[in-house]
């Protein structure tokens, strides 16, 4: 048994593992992968001593601070369901190696109990942050991975010199349409606003590349990805109703987060948008469960703090597991 098992691999899940580990706790991180919406991210310039860093080169540094602790990671792990048991443990149940289901959709007829317990811990610290919103559009589906992407940073590359075309209004899409001008020929912007609601760096070093580079298509609704058997095509409509086509080799889809909570116990309290509630100690409605980081209901979705959530969800069970043992 664990006195503390931390559920994810990024900012959060760090944190609560570098401070459980100096505070002497038998733990154990569990992730599907290392690095989550972190090792997405292209670059970062907010991350408070690296000025100039990346999302790959951050979360590596993630990881090694963790395995200079001797922190127990294992990767490839699928969360089904966190259950809290009658004795006041924590059952995790798991399925290991590829796995592409939804965790919530592996739960036996939604019988909780029916579930093998892989891991038993007194605390659980839910940090599995979000996935990217999808758009729910004709194609979609059909194109994902022949075209239609949702990571920038892991996908632009291979449209060296083609065209792209990135959806969505907030900083990862101008992110993404800043990599685009990098490596792409031409960069198309679908933005169903009158205007971004990024940071103001970002908006502004978008606004000064070439007007041939980059195509900027303000208030349209994206109605559907066609092609044939790669994505070649992008259909929208204007503020006005009218339709229209570009024609784009790939399609960034950067509409915001769904966040990764269907793990959670069925009596965990959540937002209407699928948060997990937590207090200003990361606790939940369930004493022993915590979470941090973006699968939280914590405001402003940032890097630095969901890092210093992961280090109040493991302070918070440490005071747990004290009076446990009183």
């Amino acid at each position: 048994m664990f006195d503390l098992l931390i559920i994810g691999g990024s900012a959060a899940a760090t944190t609560a593992g570098i401070y459980g580990i100096r505070r002497g706790l038998n733990l154990k991180i569990i992730t599907k992968d290392f690095g989550g919406e972190v090792a997405t991210s292209g670059e970062i310039g907010n991350w408070p001593g690296d000025g100039n860093t990346d999302g790959i080169t951050l979360s590596d540094k993630f990881k090694k601070h963790l395995e200079y602790y001797k922190v127990d990671i294992e990767e490839g792990v699928w969360v089904n369901k966190i259950t809290k048991q009658e004795d006041g443990t924590f059952c995790v149940s798991t399925k290991k190696g590829n796995e592409t289901e939804k965790a919530a959709d592996k739960v036996p007829n939604g019988n909780e109990s029916a579930l093998k317990c892989d891991y038993i811990a007194k605390a659980v610290i839910v940090a599995t942050g979000v996935h990217p919103r999808e758009l729910g559009i004709t194609g979609e589906k059909e194109f994902r991975n022949k075209g239609v992407s949702y990571c920038s940073t892991c996908d632009m590359p291979l449209f060296t010199s083609k065209t792209v075309t990135v959806i969505g209004g907030g900083n990862s899409a101008l992110e993404s349409a800043l990599m685009g001008v990098d490596i792409a020929k031409k960069v198309y912007v679908i933005n169903k606003n009158p205007a971004f609601k990024g940071d103001d760096v970002l908006i502004k070093k978008l606004s000064f590349q070439p007007k041939d580079k980059v195509e900027i298509i303000y208030e349209a609704g994206t109605k559907e990805f066609v092609g044939d058997k790669f994505l070649a095509g992008i259909k929208y409509i204007d503020k006005e109703g009218k339709e229209y086509e570009i024609q784009t080799d790939g399609a960034f889809v950067h509409i915001g987060m769904v966040p990764n909570s269907g793990i959670a116990p069925d009596n965990v309290e959540k937002n209407p948008f699928g948060e997990i509630k937590v207090n200003t100690r990361c606790e939940t409605n369930i004493p022993g469960l915590y979470a941090a980081g973006d699968v939280s209901d914590v405001p402003f979705k940032q890097i630095v703090i969901a890092a210093g959530q992961g280090c109040l969800a493991t302070l918070s069970a440490v005071q747990y597991l004290n009076q446990l043992s009183k």
